[in-house]
């Protein structure tokens, strides 16, 4: 028992230790961030806004040296690691010189040292450090990439580069923003962003909140042709810098997207209650919507549904199969291209018009 006890003694002086030798360069970290802080201020008595633009500006210096020095400091051993295993034919890899790499994160970019594993025979390195810190491919990583879908489906992808960079201190171009977008929405099913029946419930609530009627929710579906690139025209090509072609070299093809969008009518705006729009053929769209009505996200009894569209057949065959109680609205817009008499709601005539009960 005496062994025994000794030994966790140890273990404890230890890791006492090594908290202690944490916390000195975590202050350490923080101290240089304040050096920064009072040089970038300007003398005297500064102003509330000064001094909360100058912490907000230098703020990622502060957050990503917290960041690395834990990494250093939880990954010791994974940073010291000398050999591997190949994947490929199990051969035993030494070590390299390190390798240094710098990610971007929304605490500020983070610079990592790790040792380098290459085989000769298969023609492969890898970075095993990386897997374990689960880091992706390039420099951007998940959290910033997840931001900026989440404001990308709020925003157009201009107003989101604009905002994401003024709110983030991070650049990234509109185009980037929309790569990462599909990136992060590849895979994903309807019901992966549908809002649950509760919080659908809860908004439905508080538009019904106050009035006698239940309220309507509209259901509206639509398609529209856009241009695609194929893959072969992404990245930079050979040539003279800082000069354009003025024809590009690949053709581009157009898809129709297909989508539909579910909101509330809250006097004179709309809430927002969930939507699903992609290239997609119109069987497609059908089975998205099949799988809404499947999981009880549309809570039929207790509002008025109404869907609306163009005259397009195959919009309003699949709003017979699902919704054939709802109220059918004919948007005669895109076919006359004039606006209807004030008070007119255009009813396609071919199906029903019950009123909004």
């Amino acid at each position: 028992m005496g062994c025994a006890a000794e030994i966790i003694a140890l273990d404890d002086v230890r890791a006492s230790r090594q908290r202690q030798t944490w916390r000195k360069q975590l202050h350490e970290c923080f101290d240089r961030w304040l050096d920064e802080v009072e040089t970038a201020l300007p003398e005297g008595a500064p102003t509330l806004s000064r001094v909360s633009g100058t912490i907000w500006a230098l703020r990622q210096s502060l957050t990503a040296g917290v960041a690395q020095t834990m990494i250093e400091q939880r990954h010791g051993a994974e940073r010291g690691r000398e050999s591997v295993t190949c994947a490929q034919c199990d051969r035993r890899l030494n070590a390299r010189p390190a390798v240094s790499r710098t990610v971007r994160t929304m605490i500020g970019d983070v610079d990592l040292t790790r040792p380098y594993f290459y085989c000769r025979y298969c023609r492969l390195g890898t970075s095993p450090f990386d897997e374990v810190l689960d880091l992706s491919p390039g420099q951007i990583q998940l959290d910033v990439q997840q931001a900026a879908a989440d404001l990308a489906t709020e925003v157009p992808y201009e107003t989101a580069s604009t905002v994401f960079g003024r709110s983030t201190g991070i650049d990234m171009s509109s185009e980037r923003i929309h790569t990462l977008t599909n990136q992060v929405a590849e895979g994903l099913s309807v019901l992966d962003v549908a809002p649950s029946r509760d919080e659908i419930e809860r908004r439905v609530a508080q538009v019904k909140a106050g009035r006698f009627r239940r309220p309507i929710l509209v259901l509206g579906i639509d398609g529209a042709y856009v241009p695609s690139r194929p893959d072969s025209a992404r990245g930079r090509r050979p040539g003279q810098a800082r000069f354009r072609a003025h024809r590009a070299s690949w053709r581009h093809a157009w898809y129709e997207a297909k989508g539909f969008r579910f909101y509330l009518l809250d006097g004179d705006r709309i809430v927002h209650v969930l939507s699903w729009h992609q290239v997609q053929g119109e069987a497609t769209l059908g089975k998205a919507l099949q799988t809404i009505k499947d999981a009880g996200l549309i809570p039929e009894e207790t509002v008025r549904l109404c869907v609306i569209g163009d005259g397009a057949d195959w919009i309003w065959k699949h709003v017979q199969a699902l919704f054939p109680e709802a109220t059918q609205v004919l948007e005669l817009l895109p076919l006359l291209r004039i606006s209807p008499p004030d008070g007119i709601r255009p009813i396609w005539p071919h199906l029903t018009s019950s009123r909004m009960g």
